[in-house]
């Protein structure tokens, strides 16, 4: 049998700290593909290919956000229910799981493949890169339920308190990944949708590896037939859970896409620029995703266990670890960014360059903020106030619109690099109380269940 690891004794940081390190490794490996995507795409095909992939990137982020926010809601009675012990609950939580996402995902990538040309005229793509860009985006789509399986999952794993076994599968991958782009791109000429290709096919093999381990390995896991029926009431609870947390990711991207529309309109070498820096700050905000991530998952187990105070020695020992590496990774991009962009952009492409370190250095600086909104947000998701983190979203579409209506038209390049920061300072605005109103919810949910149980 799989290890599987309780959090709901024992020191915190520690707990948290070892949970985060196999994520981590996992984050930074899904961003190898974008990153080795980007790399080749520039590097063998050009600038304007490169334009191309990045042209839609906040489209796919609403896509494949609304995607992923779904399956961590999912995940997230599993991790309750584990933590309360209630095995039999918790089989029949994973099934219902895994029919929902079956057909949800067929249903996403039907529609947004049908929608690809619209979305891109929508966006103000520039024409020179409009084919490229449709034919990445379009296969990105039709990919989508490899995408949605692979995250269900994963953070189905993840939510039996094991990190490390979807890190192994995605390394495989990520190999598989290098390997496709190249023989693609390079030996069979394919161009951009051999990036997609390869994305795709990649992503495929983790799912599949992910559903055969867990299967094989989890005992908790096995189920009766009983377990497998389709129940109406586990669906509605976790689509109660889940939607909302899928739609926090697609209203945050909503601005995104304004952000970005307003950013391709300033020209292909601001989207190229654009690109080449999202690929990077994707890559090093990596570790304050796995953190949340963590947290997710540890605030579910100790809230299905009745223990509220160990959310918020979490929170603390999680803050603790962000302000460390925010700390870090500002100053080694205040010193390499330039180096970094390297990796995508040309050394005699000098307009690129200056707007992609712009777009690094004023990011880096502000991750406290974004550090802090992925602590908050993924502790009130683990606890299963789902609309609550919708919200937030809500606040970080309000500002990155309010930034391509007012600052970009000002201020050009320099306003897009501004749109991010904006966003997670508007976000913590709405987080942080939220997050001590959970708290105080939970505590007096408590006291009323030791009254009952003493009565």
């Amino acid at each position: 049998m799989a290890q599987l690891r309780e959090m709901t004794s024992g020191p915190s940081l520690p707990l948290i700290l070892n949970f985060t390190l196999p994520l981590l490794l996992g984050n930074l490996l899904q961003q190898t593909y974008s990153l080795v995507d980007a790399a080749i795409v520039g590097k063998f095909l050009g600038i304007n290919a490169l334009a191309s992939v990045g042209a839609s990137t906040s489209v796919v982020f609403l896509i494949l956000g609304f995607c992923n926010g779904c399956c961590g809601g999912f995940s997230i009675p599993v991790a309750q229910k584990f933590g309360a012990h209630d095995y039999v609950t918790m089989r029949r939580y994973v099934s219902v799981s895994l029919k929902l996402t079956a057909v949800m995902s067929v249903v996403v990538a039907v529609i947004t493949s049908l929608l690809c040309g619209f979305i891109l005229r929508t966006m103000q793509t520039p024409e020179n890169i409009f084919q490229g860009a449709y034919i990445y985006l379009l296969i990105t789509f039709i990919g989508v339920p490899c995408t949605f399986f692979y995250n269900l999952l994963s953070c189905i794993i993840r939510a039996l308190g094991d990190s490390k076994t979807p890190f192994w599968f995605l390394l495989l991958s990520t190999i598989l990944n290098i390997i496709l782009d190249l023989f693609f791109i390079i030996t069979l000429g394919w161009g951009v949708a051999g990036a997609g290709i390869a994305t795709v096919v990649s992503q495929g093999v983790s799912a599949l590896l992910c559903y055969l381990y867990m299967y094989r390995k989890f005992d908790i896991l096995k189920t009766e037939p009983s377990d497998r029926i389709f129940r109406k009431k586990l669906a509605s609870q976790l689509l109660a859970i889940g939607v909302p947390m899928g739609l926090q990711f697609s209203i945050t991207a909503i601005g995104s896409i304004m952000l970005q529309s307003a950013n391709n309109a300033l020209g292909t070498a601001c989207v190229a620029a654009f690109t080449a820096a999202m690929r990077i700050k994707m890559f090093v905000m990596c570790p304050l995703d796995a953190l949340g991530m963590a947290m997710a998952t540890y605030s579910g187990q100790n809230y299905g266990a009745g223990k509220p105070e160990r959310i918020w020695m979490g929170v603390k020992s999680a803050t603790l670890m962000m302000v460390v590496y925010c700390a870090a990774i500002a100053a080694i991009m205040w010193g390499l960014a330039d180096k970094f962009a390297l990796l995508f952009i040309s050394p005699d492409e000098t307009e690129i360059m200056k707007d992609t370190v712009l777009f690094l250095h004023i990011n880096t600086s502000f991750f406290v903020l974004l550090g802090s909104l992925s602590i908050f947000r993924y502790s009130i998701q683990g606890v299963g106030y789902t609309r609550l983190s919708m919200f937030s979203g809500v606040s970080e579409m309000i500002a990155r619109v309010l930034v391509s209506l007012f600052l970009v038209p000002a201020f050009k390049f320099l306003g897009v690099c501004m749109g991010d920061p904006t966003a997670w300072l508007f976000a913590n605005l709405f987080l942080i109380p939220a997050f001590f109103y959970v708290y105080r919810q939970l505590k007096e949910s408590r006291k009323r269940n030791q009254v009952l149980a003493n009565s």
